[in-house]
Formats: structure tokens, sequence, C-alpha cells
């Protein structure tokens, strides 16, 4: 598998598609969009999606956003995304890496788990906010999953 690319961009906003692939309300993304360091992911000069990191507490670096477009999906390169963003930060002296996900994002839950992350804790009526309700597996996005995970050497 070719190695994926994560190139640091400060022209956020021209990627709003591709994070709304990640999270369902442009709105909240504006509330998010200007934090943390966001990325371009891309593969042999192809952009294939984007990613977006914050810094809730010293050591901890928090995945806010990440989304790998639909022709690129199912083939491996979230881990490599995953994979590439804990060396770079473990690198950078952080500890953890945390990510939060909707309690109806079963893929995701399952993707997490397997990237080598462990339930952490729940933000009850998180996605409650959002303006309006979604759904997905025939369940209604209500609760925010959160997951860590330790950058070790």
């Amino acid at each position: 598998m070719n190695p994926i690319h994560l190139m640091e961009s400060n022209n956020r906003r021209r990627f709003m598609a591709d994070l709304l692939l990640a999270d369902e309300s442009e709105s909240i993304i504006e509330s998010y969009i200007d934090d943390g360091v966001f990325y371009t992911i891309d593969l042999d000069g192809v952009h294939i999606g984007v990613c977006l990191f914050v810094f809730p507490e010293e050591y901890t670096v928090e995945i806010k956003n990440i989304a790998i477009q639909e022709a690129f999906q199912g083939k491996g390169f979230g881990k490599k995304v995953i994979q590439a963003s804990c060396t770079l930060f473990q690198k950078q002296g952080y500890k953890e890496m945390r990510v939060g996900t909707s309690n109806s994002s079963i893929e995701n839950i399952a993707f997490y788990q397997k990237a080598g992350f462990r339930f952490y804790e729940i933000h009850h009526d998180f996605f409650l906010q959002y303006s309006d309700p979604f759904y997905e597996n025939g369940i209604r996005g209500m609760d925010m999953i959160y997951f860590r995970k330790p950058l070790t050497p």
C-alpha cells in the first residue's frame, strides 16, 4: 500500500465537503474549524481526505474531524492516517490521543477499537445541540462516545 501524506493547510473552508463527511452540521464545524491544526491527506499526489486535531489538555491531542473521501474508504487509509498522526504527535511529546464519535456510528466505534483506542467516557445528549436530528444504522445520534489511546514510543 502506498504511503499517505499529511500536509498542513490553512485553507480549511475549502475542504468543507470533506469535513461534512465526518460531521453532519456545517454550523458545528464552523465552531471548531479554526481551532488546532488542519491537514489534508494525500495519496500519490491525490487528495483523499482531511483531518483536524485540537489540544484539549497538556500532552493530549484529540481528533476533532477525520474524513476519507468515499471512493477511498474501506481500503486501510484511515488506519494509515491514525498511525501517521500517532507517530507525528508522539514525536512532539504528546502522551495520549482521543477521539469522539456518535453512539449511532457503529462502523466508527469498531474502527477506533481496531486502531487501538479504548472506551474513555460518554457525553450524554451531546448531539441534541445539532439543529437537525440524524440517524445512522437506524439509531438516532444522541451521545458522544470518547475513546483514548496512549502514544508510546
